[in-house]
């Protein structure tokens, strides 16, 4: 009976962090969405031995098979120094410290990108039963999250991300402006 509980307790905290990140989205308003395709259609390429001996488990399982890390586990939920959050598959930068925001979701959230659009593909994803649209580095295609239109900013979008594919370089390292 003890096992019993603990697993119903154990899937009521998982099903909890799952759905936290998952609200309706109107999609009339999200960016346009490329069709899906693979993570490697892009120019960084590396074979998944090579992702495997640089990423660590828990990496490789997010950025390469597109998972999810529990909410509220993240190293980069709460944090907010100033700098430049890149992908932690290729280095690529991604977003700056004033694009952060605390949403309570349980996952780094940005209302924006660094840059016009170039730096994520956004992909729409119809996995477990909902239509949302993935996020990923638009250099090594690594699996980021998923973008939403519920922030809010002033851009209204919520760059729901995992902290495992991230990486920070304090604003002295940036090379961003």
């Amino acid at each position: 009976m003890k096992k019993i509980k603990l697993f119903i307790v154990g899937l009521s905290v998982c099903c909890a962090g799952f759905v936290s990140c998952q609200t309706a989205v109107n999609t009339n308003t999200l960016p346009i969405i490329t069709e899906k395709k693979s993570n490697m259609d892009t120019n960084y390429t590396k074979s998944e031995l090579e992702w495997k001996k640089t990423l660590s488990d828990d990496q490789y399982h997010v950025l390469r098979e597109k998972g999810t890390e529990y909410p509220h586990t993240g190293k980069y939920n709460l944090h907010f120094e100033k700098g430049v959050y890149t992908c932690a598959g290729c280095g690529f930068e991604l977003f700056k410290d004033d694009q952060k925001f605390e949403s309570h979701c349980g996952w780094p959230s940005f209302d924006n990108e660094i840059g016009s659009g170039e730096r994520i593909k956004k992909i729409k994803d119809t996995t477990h039963g909902m239509v949302r649209t993935e996020i990923v580095c638009a250099r090594c295609g690594g699996h980021l999250g998923h973008i939403f239109d519920d922030g809010p900013t002033k851009t209204g979008m919520r760059y729901c991300v995992n902290s495992l594919s991230l990486n920070f370089n304090p604003s002295e390292n940036s090379k961003v402006k």
